[in-house]
């Protein structure tokens, strides 16, 4: 199978996830009805935002961690059709095996880098791990390790920051003893002890914190009686979202990093603590293709600008793009709610009106 058929095969198995610290990767595996990933992608997080080629962003329950082998698996979204993708032998790999490794590494949704197999049997920590030299980057995480058959023979985990393409993976034997062994508690929420391997589960849990089989202390991913808040702009950010209807959990995309839909536009909406600034950037559509419309179209956003208080239209290569800055120091949660509730209004008339008269086209979306 060429690495063609195998992205177009996996494209829908391939999962996005994000916690209220970072993003990741993961997939689904349908013989066992569950979406894997690694451990630190979760986060220690009892619910996770997922989003695919076949169904919208929601929210996923954590069912299993495994601290020792950097897996979770994720309960999958309910009345979605996604591929069966197989799992493969491991014993069969060798070194100098092609392979491809598919994920969202810095953000760039379903993206698939080609190599080879350096060493099959990389030992570190006690583990036998994937050594390759396709490259994986932050956001890979978790994501699957392809062969050349289409088969799933690791899940990408980690690099070597500063190597040249040092990359490793899980091997898929261990993916799969860790399914077998959860399967018959699926649905409950379980962790993998990291000191005896022991599957600790909410109905055999030791005092609720200690292994039953060692005495451990472990973590099962439940839910906190009461959800942590963020605290200072962030905390104001989500409230805002609140009181204008927007759900927060799938609005957020890592650190300090939200998005949100208003009819046919997307906003994303930023706050990077080191300049004091919070960015709402609404992306409307794309430049139009009939040459004639370009300048009538700049024309009007010149005069559209001078009327839009607080916002900015402008062009981002073929996106045009309203956006709103506010200091974080200056804004309060009325404040904030007003220019918000402008942005959002805003956005989803400008992307009618800009394709309406002046042919602007729809913006790809990944």
């Amino acid at each position: 199978m060429d690495p063609q058929h195998i992205i177009e095969q996996y494209q829908k198995a391939i999962i996005q996830i994000a916690t209220p610290s970072g993003t990741g990767t993961g997939f689904y595996v349908k013989e066992f009805d569950l979406i894997v990933t690694n451990d630190h992608v979760v986060a220690e997080s009892a619910e996770v935002t997922i989003a695919g080629k076949a169904f919208d962003k929601t929210l996923s329950r954590v069912w299993y961690t495994d601290r020792k082998h950097d897996l979770a698996f994720l309960e999958a979204p309910p009345n979605v059709e996604l591929p069966d993708v197989r799992l493969g032998q491991y014993e069969q790999m060798k070194d100098g095996d092609v392979v491809v490794a598919i994920g969202h590494p810095f953000g760039l949704n379903y993206t698939a880098t080609q190599g080879v197999i350096s060493k099959v049997d990389r030992i570190r920590e006690g583990l036998k791990y994937i050594q390759i030299d396709a490259a994986i980057n932050p956001g890979n995480s978790g994501g699957p390790l392809v062969n050349m058959s289409g088969e799933i023979i690791g899940v990408n985990s980690f690099i070597i920051r500063g190597g040249d393409n040092l990359g490793f993976a899980l091997p898929v034997n261990y993916l799969r003893e860790a399914l077998l062994m959860y399967l018959p508690n699926k649905g409950q929420s379980s962790t993998r002890c990291f000191s005896c391997d022991y599957l600790v589960t909410s109905a055999n849990i030791d005092s609720q914190k200690y292994c039953p089989s060692c005495g451990t202390e472990v973590k099962l991913p439940v839910a906190p009686e009461k959800e942590i808040e963020p605290v200072g702009a962030a905390k104001t950010i989500e409230d805002i979202l609140r009181e204008l209807g927007k759900d927060v959990k799938l609005a957020r995309e890592g650190i300090n990093t939200w998005g949100v839909k208003e009819g046919s536009a997307k906003i994303k909406i930023t706050y990077n603590p080191e300049n004091y600034f919070i960015a709402g950037d609404a992306y409307l559509c794309q430049m139009p293709t009939d040459a004639t419309k370009i300048k009538p179209l700049y024309q009007y956003l010149l005069q559209e600008n001078y009327q839009t208080q607080g916002l900015v239209l402008s062009c981002v290569k073929q996106n045009i793009v309203l956006s709103c800055i506010m200091y974080d120091l200056d804004m309060t949660r009325d404040g904030g709610v007003q220019s918000f509730k402008n942005l959002f209004q805003k956005a989803d008339q400008y992307d009618d009106v800009l394709k309406r008269e002046f042919g602007c086209t729809a913006r790809l979306e990944e």
